[in-house]
């Protein structure tokens, strides 16, 4: 056993407690210390942040970990904390006390591993501490890849302007200085991982994908009628669990206060979570969940990531998700501990006659998303060849679309240009790469085969899904 694999197996057992890595943790520690790209696709659970922590700490240098939520972060940097590891976040809602110790303490190179939002990072202030010559910078690691695609041409542009990171912190870098970018995520299916490698300029490479499948993770889909018995079969549901830990997730914040107070009603321990509460609101719903004291969460997407449960034993999705990666990073949050767990996805029959909430949600995203479409249209007539990001306010949604149309290249993450091409072209192209995500959704929820061998299809496993059974999802319960 070479010396170097067996310093990374005593700093493993040292700082974390294990005898050793799973596969493929110690290829990939490897490969961010040679300083190579890496994209690394991981299910929830298999330790994506070890990866990228443990090589961190034997490197000199700091580690800049973007990640998309203020729980996702405050939860990790905890930990490290509490393993004695230099960590540390910032955000804008960190009182300005503590974020001047921590600005400081980046500009004095006393953390290993720090923490940021996509716009945080971007602003004023942190950029132009990390662009410092004597700070040195070993790895860029983008934690949670698949917010990239999901929210970059929504609500999140800053994810668009990533890419250009590295290029512009090496310029205020001494020569020969050399900074690697990789990727983690639990899911994402062929074209999201050529969308991510694209956007975030990544060099040739080493890819680490794992399948999805979790074969203690039971899937389920069924049909309701009505909006009252959409509830009633909800409630049913958690009813024949009683005592489980669960989630229940919804598509809007408006839902999640409206489901929890409903709940509560019925004397259920429950509570709403969206990104619309405050840190301390937030902070207090998920310390109450990971202690058993609120039995679930009626909840957005906002919650669940890289939060660690390995006990809930439930996922109910009371609306089905637009986009398979986010379907299964949801459910995903089940039987993290091996044990078995159930997720249940309840839609409206196919005609919406009954109950049109689904396909009114759906027709109101897409409505949205062709919305921003037809402005990118008219803003990209009016922006100059050339130009800087400052001196278009309310446009950085239309200009990530832009960059997502292929349409635009950033220079640097604040200066933009526009490439020549056919933007009608462009714009069809990325309605037609929206319609084929929206529509996989809406084959998984219907289709009549294993529901695993569907994803696994769906997320480039062609050859283990071929033949494949799980024996245990609603599908091949019911065909057997």
């Amino acid at each position: 056993m070479s010396d170097d694999w067996q310093q990374l197996r005593t700093t493993l057992k040292k700082i974390w407690g294990y005898e050793d890595f799973r596969a493929p943790q110690g290829e990939i520690i490897r490969t961010l210390l040679a300083h190579r790209d890496a994209l690394i696709i991981m299910p929830t659970g298999g330790g994506k942040s070890i990866c990228f922590q443990l090589p961190a700490l034997l490197q000199t240098g700091l580690t800049v970990v973007v990640s998309p939520l203020v729980a996702l972060m405050e939860n990790q940097v905890q930990e490290l904390n509490q393993r004695q590891i230099p960590a540390a976040l910032v955000h804008s809602e960190l009182p300005k006390s503590r974020r001047k110790v921590t600005l400081n303490a980046i500009s004095q190179g006393k953390l290993k591993l720090l923490y940021l939002s996509p716009e945080t990072l971007l602003s004023p202030v942190v950029w132009q501490i990390l662009c410092q010559p004597q700070l040195e910078i070993n790895s860029l690691i983008l934690d949670e890849a698949h917010c990239l695609v999901q929210w970059g041409d929504t609500f999140r542009p800053a994810y668009r302007r990533l890419g250009a990171l590295r290029p512009a912190l090496l310029k205020f870098k001494p020569p020969g200085s050399k900074i690697a970018v990789a990727a983690f995520t639990a899911t994402a299916d062929i074209q999201t991982q050529q969308m991510i490698q694209q956007a975030l300029q990544l060099r040739q490479p080493e890819t680490f994908i794992l399948s999805p499948y979790r074969p203690n993770l039971h899937l389920q889909v069924q049909v309701v009628w009505t909006p009252r018995g959409k509830r009633q079969r909800m409630l049913r549901f958690i009813q024949a669990r009683e005592k489980e830990i669960g989630l229940v997730y919804v598509r809007s914040r408006r839902e999640s206060e409206k489901l929890a107070q409903w709940f509560r009603d019925l004397g259920y321990q429950c509570a709403a979570y969206h990104g619309g509460l405050s840190a301390t609101q937030r902070r207090n719903i998920e310390h109450g969940w990971l202690s058993g004291k609120l039995l679930f969460v009626v909840c957005t997407c906002a919650f669940g990531m890289g939060i660690n449960q390995p006990h809930c034993r439930w996922i109910l999705h009371f609306q089905a998700p637009q986009l398979l990666s986010e379907y299964v990073q949801e459910v995903g949050r089940g039987g993290r501990d091996g044990k078995p767990a159930t997720a249940l996805a309840l839609v409206s029959e196919s005609t919406g006659w009954f109950n049109p909430e689904d396909k009114q949600r759906q027709q109101f995203f897409t409505d949205k998303l062709e919305q921003q479409y037809q402005k990118a249209q008219q803003l990209a007539r009016k922006l100059p060849r050339k130009g800087e990001i400052d001196k278009f306010p309310n446009s950085e949604l239309t200009l990530a679309l832009l960059h997502s149309a292929g349409q635009l290249i950033w220079q640097d993450p604040f200066h933009f240009r526009q490439t020549s091409g056919n933007l009608a072209v462009a714009i069809k192209q990325l309605r037609q790469r929206q319609q084929h995500s929206q529509s996989q959704s809406q084959k998984y929820l219907r289709t009549r085969q294993c529901r695993w061998q569907f994803l696994l299809t769906a997320f480039g496993f062609s050859q283990q899904a071929e033949g494949f059974s799980c024996g245990h999802c609603d599908n091949c319960c019911r065909n057997r």
